[in-house]
């Protein structure tokens, strides 16, 4: 092996790393958005029942 296959190959092992940290990246930013559509979701239907079913209130 010469030098110039070394730094191909690590040149190649960084490409490797990086598209797969760009792909965990994607993947954990759609797990957030998820998450955050669910509770948005959620805090909706909450305001819609309280503003639905009013609570009485105590003197």
């Amino acid at each position: 092996m010469n030098v110039d296959d070394i730094v191909a190959e690590k040149i190649a092992a960084a490409r490797a790393r990086a598209e797969r940290e760009k792909r965990r990246r994607a993947a954990l930013a759609a797990a957030r958005k998820r998450g955050l559509a669910i509770r948005h979701a959620a805090k909706l239907r909450e305001a819609n029942y309280r503003r639905t079913y009013p609570q009485k209130e105590t003197p």
